[in-house]
């Protein structure tokens, strides 16, 4: 995930020049239901946020008949993707070891992928990662003279700095990555407060924002039986608070302050329940035994199933999320879709959405403060069911309404790319 942010930068001029590609002739003969183009250097079997962004994106420009590829990563866990709605072209690539399961992208190596994407006539590329993928994004791009939307998703330096080590190392991949994005025809984010992360690295240019959705729902008058249902099917008593945490189990999402903080909380009934996988699980397991938590604190794994995860969601009162590392989260959204508000921290990126106490609920940076907020939550249960009525009304969004938007943006971004190039 990191290295490619330079080798890829210099293939990108490497392999600029004319070959196979199409000439401008070419493009103008091209069919007007030519492909767009979705780039990312994670995809499901690998499951994050944004990999479930590039998925529901493809799925939803394919449903309203618009053609769409996903250009990603191969992984050893993907056997075929022939069931895909829409093309899945893979690239080779090799482990992360020190991320698993996410993988680098060497698509500048592999001459049967690059036979193939080179005959594709693409008319828009959409990249959602600064790394291998966007820079083959950004090949592709300037060869065809075509426009390239980049999303900025996520705090690359934190990645980086618990990579390498070093600030001043980790500052010099950020001017790497605002590089590829000064590149871009026009920079996405996924919500406004995003804009002051992307300005810190040093981003001067426009940047346009464009929300994420969710695929889940639980509709208005059925949420009550869909949420007792699904603690019925998952055996959990009646009376028991359920607290969940959805993400990648690494220790910039903070979950330490969720132990921390339900340590306080031994002699209060509750179960907490973690899904997700990351290189933290095994501590965060460990600490969970240590402080005495183990017959409260489940860990579930990763959980693909998108029904199973639905489930999760529902029989949950609260979902706690006290992350200062994530930009946009899906999860607090899919929360919210399914009328479980979320617990977040006070000034993060990722509260800019809630408004306390009326959709969600938020809490100092302290494990004294957070487990106060938690305690007091569960011993009112009609406030957190009336700020899940709020968070499925002002948060979650249908991954519908977003394609819709986002053809919009593709169609106007095309149009005006004609006319000035």
């Amino acid at each position: 995930m990191y290295l490619p942010t330079v080798f890829s930068r210099f293939s990108v001029n490497l392999y600029t020049q004319p070959d196979v590609i199409f000439s401008m002739q070419d493009k103008e003969h091209t069919p007007p239901g030519a492909m767009t183009g979705l780039f990312n250097d994670s995809y499901p079997p690998i499951v994050d946020g944004v990999a479930l962004t590039v998925q529901n994106y493809a799925y939803w420009l394919h449903k309203k008949n618009r053609p769409v590829c996903v250009v990603t990563v191969k992984s050893p866990d993907v056997r075929s993707d022939d069931d895909a709605a829409f093309p899945v072209y893979r690239y080779t690539s090799v482990p992360l070891l020190i991320r698993k399961p996410f993988r680098i992208g060497l698509p500048m190596v592999d001459f049967s992928y690059r036979r193939t994407i080179d005959a594709i006539p693409f008319t828009l590329i959409h990249a959602h990662c600064p790394f291998a993928a966007g820079y083959e994004a950004l090949r592709i791009a300037r060869k065809r003279r075509i426009p390239l939307v980049a999303t900025f998703h996520s705090k690359y330096r934190d990645d980086f700095e618990r990579a390498v080590h070093s600030k001043q190392i980790a500052q010099w991949m950020v001017k790497q990555v605002i590089a590829f994005y000064e590149q871009a025809d026009e920079v996405w984010i996924p919500q406004p407060a995003v804009e002051a992360t992307i300005r810190a690295y040093g981003y001067k240019g426009r940047v346009t924002v464009v929300g994420n959705g969710t695929d889940l729902s639980a509709a208005g008058a059925d949420a009550d039986r869909i949420k007792q249902q699904a603690r019925e099917a998952l055996q959990i008593p009646r009376d028991r608070p359920v607290l969940l945490f959805i993400g990648q189990h690494i220790w910039e999402k903070n979950p330490r302050l969720i132990l921390d903080a339900l340590a306080l909380m031994k002699e209060t009934p509750f179960q907490l329940f973690f899904i997700g996988a990351g290189y933290a699980a095994r501590e965060m397991q460990e600490l969970t035994d240590k402080i005495g938590l183990s017959d409260k604190v489940a860990f579930l794994g990763m959980i693909l199933d998108r029904e199973l995860l639905k489930r999760y969601y529902a029989a949950a009162d609260l979902f706690l999320f006290p992350s200062l590392y994530d930009n946009a989260p899906l999860v607090v959204r899919e929360a919210a879709a399914m009328h479980t508000p979320s617990l977040l921290l006070k000034d993060s990126t990722a509260a800019e959405i809630i408004t306390d106490g009326y959709n969600g609920f938020l809490s100092a940076h302290t494990r004294e403060a957070f487990a106060g907020r938690i305690r007091s939550l569960i011993a009112a249960p009609e406030t957190l069911a009336q700020a899940g009525r709020n968070a499925a009304n002002t948060i979650a969004r249908s991954w519908e309404s977003v394609a819709d938007e986002v053809i919009d943006r593709y169609s106007q971004l095309i149009a005006r790319y004609a006319a000035t190039h």
